[in-house]
């Protein structure tokens, strides 16, 4: 999972705990390099340090044991440094043994240079230097403070107690120097530490804080994009259309609630039970194209075929053999969930159980009748009040679906269904299945979780390439989501039919035990398998089509 870093009320103090909450994986990759940046400056310029060092012994003097063992801490300085500069041009060789065994060396070095040239010599400098440059990484920070400041700490008191306290400086101090000094030096190695940690944890959170800002923006440019579309949708029903005022059937029409591509949706009154209803009818240019009628006349169908209430019911069928065909359907009262998602940009784990266990039944329903929907969408899912109060999701739209004993995928050379939300097969033109509906539902279950449409591009072959080969975002990194739902949102997602659910009640049961934190182990393994063939890919800038 990657975790959203909370808001947290010390952010703007300059000491940051180490203890922070572990930010996006983002936040860890941009640190990442800037760790290997400064590896490989510092262990330049430590490899430099020792050989200028080393080749200068000669000329120093002093006691000859402690030249010869700094002599030889150098040259293991200089390997630990030389190593290290070689992992950061391979940052898979660059890792915490690496940096362990370089700063096991270099701190040897240091030591013997203190030995050598006193423990309040400017050698001193390199421990802060050192315990800064470690404590800015991931993997050696609480150990290389304490080996820093315990081994100088433990030279500092034997060399005190022996009376040698400046090397080959050759000055005497006091204790009571001595014990200022020693306190002083320890007092900025913990500085040095502790800075080096604030620093880290700091930049970690502010990363976490700008992408989370990002986000933020992404998702209102998509309720913005989709407040335009319907904002276009509501300028294009002008209320009043053409058949408004006339009765077609057994209906009288008042205003159009409803303008699509093919046709206009109006409000309407049967005209001997004044029962309300909604009467579609063709454009007038769509009755000319090949297929329309025929197209028109499989939606009635398809929906009569379906006995639940959980389909748009259909009242009326007539005029296919004049010029007007129509269709009568139940009038619904209530809102779509793309305007439910666009007041509220995401769907509780309550609400989305119930949309689940009313869609599954009305897909189940189509199944039995050999029915696949192909255009699943927040657009064509309903919310619908029923006079009892209740409240109960319906599908819409059946102008694209079919029977499943066709083979018809596309039609007059124009694709079927909505891109972003169109199962992998359906977008090549291959035959659907059940298991076609099953992956846009999925797919709208990822929009309600998220906020996010799970495939979205500036054009039509961008966002159907990303549906055949590419994997969404992981969900938990667009929203507060455990990595339980990644794992049943893989599923669902899966290109090949064969490895989602088998059943919308299914995707229910497994997304209610991931709200948990249970996954069944074969689900896990599962969802292992998918992402091992398609991860799921970096977050990015998404707009929605509906």
């Amino acid at each position: 999972m990657r975790p959203v870093v909370p808001a947290l009320g010390w952010a703007t103090v300059p000491f940051v705990p180490p203890s922070v909450t572990p930010p996006p994986a983002a936040a860890h990759d941009l640190l990442a390099a800037g760790e290997l940046s400064r590896g490989r400056l510092v262990s330049a310029l430590a490899a430099v340090l020792a050989g200028s060092l080393l080749m200068t012994l000669p000329f120093l003097g002093g006691d000859p044991l402690l030249r010869q063992e700094l002599g030889l801490c150098l040259m293991l300085a200089m390997f630990g440094a030389v190593q290290l500069l070689w992992a950061t041009y391979r940052p898979k060789q660059y890792d915490g043994r690496r940096l362990l065994m370089a700063g096991v060396l270099w701190l040897l070095g240091v030591l013997a240079a203190l030995r050598y040239f006193g423990i309040f010599s400017p050698v001193v400098a390199l421990l802060p230097l050192g315990v800064f440059f470690f404590g800015m990484t991931r993997d050696a920070q609480t150990p290389a403070f304490v080996a820093a400041s315990g081994a100088y700490l433990a030279l500092a008191v034997s060399s005190l107690h022996e009376g040698k306290s400046l090397g080959i400086l050759g000055q005497v101090l006091t204790p009571a120097q001595a014990t200022t000094l020693l306190v002083l030096t320890e007092l900025i190695v913990v500085v040095a530490y502790l800075g080096a940690r604030s620093v880290h944890a700091a930049t970690l959170l502010g990363i976490a804080r700008h992408e989370r800002a990002a986000w933020a923006v992404v998702q209102r440019d998509a309720v913005v994009a989709e407040l335009q579309k319907d904002l276009a949708r509501a300028l294009d029903v002008a209320g009043v259309g053409r058949f408004s005022d006339t009765v077609v059937g057994h209906y009288h029409l008042g205003e159009v609630i409803g303008r699509g591509a093919m046709g206009e949706v109006y409000a309407a009154r049967h005209e001997e039970t004044k029962a309300e209803a909604a009467v579609k009818l063709l454009h007038t240019h769509t009755l000319r194209e090949p297929g329309s009628v025929q197209r028109f006349l499989r939606e009635a169908n398809m929906a009569a075929a379906l006995e639940t209430p959980h389909a748009v019911r259909i009242l009326e069928v007539g005029g296919f053999g004049g010029d007007l065909p129509y269709l009568a359907m139940e009038r619904l009262r209530g809102e779509d969930l793309a305007e439910h998602l666009r007041k509220r940009s995401t769907m509780s784990f309550s609400d989305l159980s119930k949309l689940l266990i009313d869609v599954g039944a009305g897909l189940e329903e189509a199944r039995k009748a050999g029915v696949i929907h192909r255009d699943l969408k927040p657009r064509n899912l309903f919310l619908s009040e029923q006079p009892d109060g209740s409240v109960v999701w319906k599908l819409l739209d059946f102008g694209v679906s079919r029977f499943a004993t066709a083979d018809v995928t596309h039609a007059d050379g124009r694709i079927i269904g909505t891109p972003e939300y169109m199962a992998p097969e359906q977008a090549a033109g291959e035959a659907v299945t059940h298991q076609t509906d099953l992956f846009s539902l999925g797919a709208v279950v990822y929009r309600a979780l998220t906020g996010n449409p799970a495939f979205a591009g500036d054009h039509l072959a961008e966002v159907l390439y990303k549906v055949a080969h590419t994997m969404p975002p992981r969900p938990s990194a667009l929203a507060d989501l455990a990595t339980e739902v990644d794992v049943v949102l893989a599923v669902a997602l899966a290109k090949a039919p064969a490895d989602r659910f088998r059943s919308a009640e299914e995707l229910r049961e497994a997304l209610e035990s991931a709200t948990r934190g249970n996954v069944l182990p074969e689900l896990r393994e599962r969802a292992e398998r998918i992402l091992a063939v398609t991860p799921w890919s970096e977050a990015g800038k998404v707009d929605e089509i509906e």
